[in-house]
């Protein structure tokens, strides 16, 4: 299942914190046009390094189906990021 929602966290140097939840699918839409052009570098860069295009996109499906449930923690100095896929 491709993940829906990604929750972004950040607890910030004076201690407050801000949630955001960001939907998948409409971002997705939005950002269509620069993911056709990706693809087709993607495709590309699979013709020039003799790597199966259908071999890369079968991969790239496994890891997206893998993404729910991952957790991220970054911290940097007095700042720190939790980034969530549902």
């Amino acid at each position: 299942m491709i993940p829906q929602l990604v929750t972004v966290g950040c607890r910030r140097w004076d201690g407050r914190r801000r949630r955001l939840y960001v939907p998948v699918l409409p971002v997705l839409l939005v950002l269509s046009p620069l993911l056709f052009l990706a693809v087709l570098l993607g495709l590309a860069v699979c013709l020039v390094v003799h790597v199966s295009p259908m071999g890369a996109a079968r991969g790239t499906g496994q890891l997206l189906c893998a993404l729910p449930g991952t957790r991220i923690e970054i911290e940097q100095g007095r700042t720190a990021w939790l980034i969530s896929v549902r």
